[in-house]
Protein backbone atom coordinates (compact mmCIF):
# COMPACT_ATOMS: atom_id res chain seq x y z
CA UNK A 1 0.00 0.00 0.00
CA UNK A 2 1.06 3.76 -0.73
CA UNK A 3 0.12 6.80 0.10
CA UNK A 4 -2.70 8.33 -1.57
CA UNK A 5 -2.07 12.20 -2.67
CA UNK A 6 -6.07 12.11 -4.01
CA UNK A 7 -7.07 11.26 -0.32
CA UNK A 8 -5.65 13.82 1.36
CA UNK A 9 -6.83 16.44 -0.96
CA UNK A 10 -10.26 14.84 -0.19
CA UNK A 11 -9.68 15.32 3.15
CA UNK A 12 -8.71 18.52 3.11
CA UNK A 13 -11.92 19.39 0.78
CA UNK A 14 -14.27 17.97 3.77
CA UNK A 15 -12.42 20.10 6.06
CA UNK A 16 -12.81 22.92 4.37
CA UNK A 17 -16.37 22.45 3.78
CA UNK A 18 -17.33 21.71 7.29
CA UNK A 19 -15.22 25.00 8.63
CA UNK A 20 -17.54 27.02 6.04
CA UNK A 21 -20.73 25.35 7.27
CA UNK A 22 -19.77 26.02 10.66
CA UNK A 23 -19.08 29.89 9.93
CA UNK A 24 -15.03 28.51 11.07
CA UNK A 25 -12.45 30.79 9.64
CA UNK A 26 -10.59 29.05 6.82
CA UNK A 27 -7.58 26.93 7.44
CA UNK A 28 -8.60 26.99 11.29
CA UNK A 29 -8.64 23.47 11.51
CA UNK A 30 -5.26 21.08 11.15
CA UNK A 31 -5.32 17.78 10.29
CA UNK A 32 -3.24 15.38 12.31
CA UNK A 33 -2.75 12.18 10.16
CA UNK A 34 -2.50 9.18 12.85
CA UNK A 35 -0.19 6.48 11.57
CA UNK A 36 -0.75 3.58 13.87
CA UNK A 37 -0.05 0.21 12.20
CA UNK A 38 1.49 1.72 8.57
CA UNK A 39 4.75 1.48 7.33
CA UNK A 40 7.51 3.21 7.04
CA UNK A 41 7.42 3.52 3.39
CA UNK A 42 3.87 4.48 3.36
CA UNK A 43 4.81 7.34 6.33
CA UNK A 44 8.05 8.26 4.26
CA UNK A 45 5.49 9.05 1.22
CA UNK A 46 2.73 10.93 3.36
CA UNK A 47 5.96 13.00 4.29
CA UNK A 48 7.08 14.14 0.94
CA UNK A 49 3.86 14.89 0.49
CA UNK A 50 4.16 18.05 3.79
CA UNK A 51 2.96 15.86 6.55
CA UNK A 52 5.54 15.57 9.08
CA UNK A 53 3.48 15.64 12.43
CA UNK A 54 2.27 12.24 12.70
CA UNK A 55 -0.12 10.67 15.90
CA UNK A 56 0.71 7.37 16.90
CA UNK A 57 -0.66 5.34 19.52
CA UNK A 58 2.00 3.65 21.59
CA UNK A 59 5.52 4.49 22.37
CA UNK A 60 7.01 1.36 20.93
CA UNK A 61 5.83 2.40 17.50
CA UNK A 62 7.48 5.75 17.63
CA UNK A 63 10.52 3.99 18.52
CA UNK A 64 10.29 1.82 15.41
CA UNK A 65 9.44 4.29 12.87
CA UNK A 66 11.64 7.15 14.36
CA UNK A 67 15.14 6.06 13.66
CA UNK A 68 14.04 4.78 10.01
CA UNK A 69 12.27 7.97 9.12
CA UNK A 70 15.31 10.46 11.34
CA UNK A 71 15.76 12.40 7.43
CA UNK A 72 11.90 13.41 7.16
CA UNK A 73 11.77 16.07 10.03
CA UNK A 74 8.67 14.49 11.29
CA UNK A 75 7.37 15.68 14.57
CA UNK A 76 5.31 12.97 16.62
CA UNK A 77 2.79 12.98 18.73
CA UNK A 78 1.54 10.30 21.77
CA UNK A 79 -2.19 9.71 21.04
CA UNK A 80 -3.00 6.94 22.80
CA UNK A 81 -3.16 6.16 26.52
CA UNK A 82 0.06 6.37 28.32
CA UNK A 83 1.21 4.05 31.13
CA UNK A 84 3.37 5.82 33.38
CA UNK A 85 6.19 2.91 32.99
CA UNK A 86 6.42 4.46 29.37
CA UNK A 87 7.07 8.22 30.62
CA UNK A 88 10.71 7.44 29.80
CA UNK A 89 10.43 7.01 26.28
CA UNK A 90 7.24 9.35 25.66
CA UNK A 91 9.61 12.15 27.30
CA UNK A 92 12.21 11.21 24.63
CA UNK A 93 10.93 10.51 21.31
CA UNK A 94 7.60 12.38 21.63
CA UNK A 95 7.36 16.03 20.51
CA UNK A 96 3.82 16.28 22.73
CA UNK A 97 0.90 14.28 23.77
CA UNK A 98 -2.53 14.57 23.77
CA UNK A 99 -3.90 11.93 26.51
CA UNK A 100 -2.26 13.80 29.51
CA UNK A 101 -4.82 12.31 32.18
CA UNK A 102 -3.69 12.05 35.85
CA UNK A 103 -1.46 13.78 37.93
CA UNK A 104 1.27 10.63 38.28
CA UNK A 105 1.37 10.54 34.59
CA UNK A 106 2.57 14.24 34.51
CA UNK A 107 5.16 13.89 36.97
CA UNK A 108 6.88 11.05 35.47
CA UNK A 109 7.08 12.77 32.54
CA UNK A 110 8.44 16.12 34.02
CA UNK A 111 10.90 13.78 35.66
CA UNK A 112 12.03 12.35 32.45
CA UNK A 113 12.07 15.73 30.60
CA UNK A 114 14.26 17.07 33.07
CA UNK A 115 16.68 14.05 32.34
CA UNK A 116 16.07 14.72 28.71
CA UNK A 117 16.28 18.28 28.84
CA UNK A 118 13.17 18.60 26.71
CA UNK A 119 10.02 20.47 27.33
CA UNK A 120 6.78 19.15 25.72
CA UNK A 121 3.13 20.37 24.50
CA UNK A 122 0.14 18.59 26.01
CA UNK A 123 -3.28 18.36 25.60
CA UNK A 124 -5.32 17.22 28.31
CA UNK A 125 -7.61 14.03 28.04
CA UNK A 126 -11.12 14.49 28.98
CA UNK A 127 -13.81 11.77 29.43
CA UNK A 128 -17.30 12.94 27.95
CA UNK A 129 -19.06 9.58 27.71
CA UNK A 130 -20.17 7.08 30.14
CA UNK A 131 -18.17 4.40 27.66
CA UNK A 132 -16.37 2.03 29.78
CA UNK A 133 -13.28 1.35 27.50
CA UNK A 134 -12.64 5.30 27.30
CA UNK A 135 -9.86 6.89 29.03
CA UNK A 136 -9.39 10.80 30.33
CA UNK A 137 -10.49 12.59 33.02
CA UNK A 138 -13.70 13.23 34.41
CA UNK A 139 -14.30 17.29 33.13
CA UNK A 140 -14.91 18.79 36.79
CA UNK A 141 -11.63 17.48 37.94
CA UNK A 142 -9.71 19.46 34.99
CA UNK A 143 -10.03 22.73 36.96
CA UNK A 144 -7.85 21.57 39.67
CA UNK A 145 -5.50 19.29 37.08
CA UNK A 146 -4.46 22.34 35.36
CA UNK A 147 -3.17 24.01 38.42
CA UNK A 148 -1.51 20.67 39.55
CA UNK A 149 0.48 20.14 36.38
CA UNK A 150 1.28 24.23 36.01
CA UNK A 151 3.07 23.63 39.63
CA UNK A 152 4.24 20.50 39.72
CA UNK A 153 5.37 19.92 35.67
CA UNK A 154 6.11 23.13 34.26
CA UNK A 155 8.22 21.05 31.56
CA UNK A 156 4.78 19.85 30.29
CA UNK A 157 3.11 23.04 28.53
CA UNK A 158 -0.92 22.81 28.07
CA UNK A 159 -1.91 23.85 24.81
CA UNK A 160 -5.87 22.67 25.07
CA UNK A 161 -8.16 19.62 25.42
CA UNK A 162 -8.66 16.29 23.66
CA UNK A 163 -11.59 13.73 23.53
CA UNK A 164 -13.11 10.49 22.04
CA UNK A 165 -16.41 10.44 21.43
CA UNK A 166 -18.96 7.65 22.27
CA UNK A 167 -19.39 5.17 19.94
CA UNK A 168 -23.09 5.10 19.06
CA UNK A 169 -25.04 5.01 15.90
CA UNK A 170 -26.96 8.45 17.28
CA UNK A 171 -24.75 11.48 15.63
CA UNK A 172 -26.27 13.14 18.59
CA UNK A 173 -24.83 11.10 21.37
CA UNK A 174 -21.62 11.46 19.35
CA UNK A 175 -22.11 15.64 19.18
CA UNK A 176 -23.09 16.17 22.74
CA UNK A 177 -19.27 14.33 23.44
CA UNK A 178 -17.85 16.96 21.41
CA UNK A 179 -20.37 19.84 22.42
CA UNK A 180 -19.36 18.71 25.89
CA UNK A 181 -15.69 19.68 25.21
CA UNK A 182 -16.10 22.60 23.77
CA UNK A 183 -18.14 24.02 26.82
CA UNK A 184 -15.55 22.81 29.51
CA UNK A 185 -12.80 25.01 27.26
CA UNK A 186 -15.36 28.14 27.38
CA UNK A 187 -15.96 27.03 31.55
CA UNK A 188 -12.34 27.15 31.89
CA UNK A 189 -10.32 29.26 29.84
CA UNK A 190 -10.72 32.65 32.05
CA UNK A 191 -9.46 31.27 34.88
CA UNK A 192 -6.90 29.11 33.36
CA UNK A 193 -3.28 29.21 35.07
CA UNK A 194 -0.46 31.48 33.79
CA UNK A 195 0.65 29.69 31.20
CA UNK A 196 -1.96 27.22 30.34
CA UNK A 197 -3.69 27.98 27.00
CA UNK A 198 -6.47 25.84 26.16
CA UNK A 199 -7.18 27.17 22.26
CA UNK A 200 -6.52 23.75 20.96
CA UNK A 201 -9.29 21.38 20.68
CA UNK A 202 -8.55 17.50 19.51
CA UNK A 203 -11.75 15.99 18.74
CA UNK A 204 -12.87 14.00 15.51
CA UNK A 205 -11.72 10.96 13.55
CA UNK A 206 -12.35 9.78 10.12
CA UNK A 207 -16.00 8.67 11.35
CA UNK A 208 -16.93 11.82 13.08
CA UNK A 209 -14.64 14.86 12.37
CA UNK A 210 -16.92 17.14 10.55
CA UNK A 211 -19.64 16.65 13.81
CA UNK A 212 -16.31 17.84 15.52
CA UNK A 213 -15.76 20.95 13.00
CA UNK A 214 -19.18 22.02 13.73
CA UNK A 215 -18.85 21.93 17.49
CA UNK A 216 -15.34 23.78 17.85
CA UNK A 217 -12.51 21.09 16.92
CA UNK A 218 -9.58 22.58 16.04
CA UNK A 219 -7.49 19.22 15.36
CA UNK A 220 -8.74 16.38 13.66
CA UNK A 221 -7.20 12.74 14.13
CA UNK A 222 -7.52 10.82 10.63
CA UNK A 223 -5.87 7.39 10.58
CA UNK A 224 -7.89 4.64 8.04
CA UNK A 225 -10.13 7.67 5.66
CA UNK A 226 -6.23 9.02 5.02
CA UNK A 227 -4.38 5.75 4.68
CA UNK A 228 -6.49 3.24 4.65
CA UNK A 229 -7.77 0.26 6.22
CA UNK A 230 -5.51 -1.01 9.03
CA UNK A 231 -3.54 -4.51 9.38
CA UNK A 232 -4.08 -4.89 12.92
CA UNK A 233 -1.24 -7.56 12.95
CA UNK A 234 0.96 -5.38 12.88
CA UNK A 235 0.19 -3.21 16.40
Amino acid sequence: MLFSPDNLAHIRARIAAAEQRSGRAPGSVTLLPVSKTFSVDVLREAAAHGLRRLGENKTQEIKAKSEPLADCGISWVMIGHLQTNKAKEAARLADEIQSLDRIELALALQKRLEIENREMDALVQVKTSSEPSKFGMAPEAVAAFLREVTEQAPRLHIQGLMTLAVNDSDPEQVRACFRRLRQLRDELAPSAPAGVSLARLSMGMSGDFEMAIEEGSTEVRIGSLLFGGRDYSRA
